[in-house]
């Protein structure tokens, strides 16, 4: 389960303290100030992205979607904001609360199922039997020998 960093609590109570004492200021006309924190509250404890066996639960503060994994085709990395997914119809869907900077959580949360971008490519290693050389780079290699080299 991937949700949006318990550090915006902070940020939460500090919008609760500035938007406190512009309401102390006015009660009866700024009451509904009060309904911004909350609001963020929720925003806060609501979104979140399930990462499991059967696919992916993603919900927002206003809805939720599940995708099964025979409908991801793969992940987009944007600049700025959420992961997207490319699903099958042609469509992107953001993962609520996944970043770059959580993407590495993504990865082994789904087993697999969605390909580690950090990872490097496996190189397979230099052959260097004999055999391995052709002829025309011996070739080539014999003749450049026997020329003096022009920079020395």
């Amino acid at each position: 389960m991937i949700r949006i960093p318990r550090l915006a609590f902070l940020g939460v109570f500090i919008l609760l303290m500035c938007v406190f004492f512009a309401f102390v200021g006015w009660p009866a006309g700024l009451w509904w100030l009060l309904l911004i924190p909350v609001v963020v509250l929720a925003w806060v404890l609501r979104t979140q992205t399930t990462v499991s066996a059967a696919g992916l639960q993603l919900r927002t503060l206003f809805g939720s979607r599940h995708l099964d994994w025979a409908q991801v085709n793969g992940i987009r990395i944007p600049r700025r904001g959420y992961v997207r997914v490319d699903v099958t119809d042609g469509t992107e869907v953001k993962l609520p609360a996944v970043s770059y900077d959580r993407l590495r959580e993504l990865v082994e949360a789904s087993d697999g199922r969605i390909p580690d971008p950090f990872a490097r490519p496996e190189q397979s290693p230099p052959d260097h039997s004999p055999d391995a050389t052709s002829p025309a780079t011996s070739a080539n290699a014999d003749a450049h020998a026997d020329k003096p080299d022009p920079g020395r």
